[in-house]
């Protein structure tokens, strides 16, 4: 427990400086989000309005003060109404606690404000529309990277400096040298192109798609294995390295010895003994390259057309998109900090001796 709170404050501390850092950078970005918001249809009186209902007419660091509010799950809100901070319905999904004076705090949601693009459509209704897209993308590239990359580490570890292991290994440095981009063109052209009356796969498409009549969403799940596959390779090449090389130096080790000895078989020796002991070092790689891959899925999913984060993260980019932005970098800054306290406890699960403090 004491180890969970100081993580947790330690995930707050970082979680308030990727904050700071992000809405600092946006806003000394040159252009008017106001201008923004009303594109071509802009004039003096409706610029007016719209600065006074964002906060935009306040100076830098109020409308820093409103953000950390907005996102904040106490905040407070002032009673009036021409107040950026008060309480609208629609705007915020709050629980009132207590009102003193002229301001109420309240429980409630994080809130990341409006998209400029979308009409008024609340950041955390595009992000919770393309992020599980993009969770989906990414736990089926982990998971292909992680099969594959112990099974052919192991293989690999077996068979040292024989032929199947040099194989294994050219095929990983390639995976670990080619980038993402450039493998989801190859894999888009050729097995979505060339070879589609072969696969049926297609060189670009989303996970839910509408029918041929246009009227309904229908999950389409071969069109997860082109990116899924593109987006494993690289970590899969990791793996297969870290698996290989961990399970070389556990080979090693006295128990190990002890246990061939006393006449366990190979199979019983990888299975009960070597991997388990030798999968820290894949863990700790593999956390990294999920969290990575909800942020860096972005050449991926926009090459395949894959709705996700990656995508929306492209869209807002060329339409300069600050709250979108602003709310995917905080989303996936969240997901970091959870996925490092996830894979700290799940060391001790692997690693009695390693001890949380």
């Amino acid at each position: 427990m004491n180890y969970l709170i100081n993580k947790i404050a330690y995930a707050i501390l970082t979680l308030f400086g990727v904050i700071t850092v992000i809405f600092f950078l946006f806003n000394v970005l040159p252009g008017d989000p106001a201008q923004m918001m009303l594109g071509q249809n802009e004039d003096s009186e409706q610029l007016a309005i719209v600065k006074q209902k964002y906060g935009f007419d306040k100076p830098l660091g109020t409308q820093y003060l409103y953000y950390l509010n907005d996102l904040s799950p106490l905040s407070f809100h002032s009673k009036e109404k021409d107040d950026y901070t008060f309480l609208r319905e629609g705007k915020y999904t709050a629980s009132k606690l207590f009102t003193i004076g002229n301001t109420t705090t309240v429980l409630k949601f994080p809130y990341l404000r409006e998209s400029f693009t979308k009409q008024g459509k609340k950041v955390s209704q595009v992000l919770g529309e393309t992020l599980p897209n993009t969770f989906v993308l990414a736990v089926s590239a982990i998971v292909i990277a992680m099969i594959l990359g112990v099974i052919l580490g192991i293989v690999s570890a077996l068979y040292k400096d024989q032929w199947i292991d040099k194989t294994i290994q050219i095929f990983s440095t390639l995976g670990m040298s080619v980038p993402s981009f450039f493998s989801a063109i190859l894999f888009a052209w050729f097995f979505g192109f060339v070879l589609h009356e072969y696969t049926n796969l297609e060189m670009t498409g989303s996970l839910y798609e509408l029918d041929d009549f246009g009227e309904a969403m229908h999950i389409k799940w071969k069109n997860l294995i082109l990116p899924a596959v593109v987006l494993g390779i690289r970590p899969l090449a990791v793996v297969i390295q870290l698996m290989r090389n961990s399970l070389l130096e556990v080979f090693n080790q006295d128990y190990i010895r002890t246990a061939r000895a006393k006449g366990l078989s190979e199979f019983q020796i990888i299975k009960k003994h070597a991997v388990k002991n030798a999968l820290n070092p894949v863990v700790t790689a593999i956390s990294g390259w999920f969290a990575s891959m909800l942020a860096g899925a972005v050449f991926v999913e926009y090459i395949f057309g894959w709705n996700g984060l990656g995508k929306e993260i492209v869209n807002a980019l060329n339409t300069l998109d600050l709250p979108v932005i602003m709310g995917a970098v905080l989303v996936i800054a969240v997901l970091f900090v959870i996925i490092n306290i996830f894979v700290d406890l799940i060391y001790v699960w692997l690693d009695p001796k390693v001890k949380l403090k």
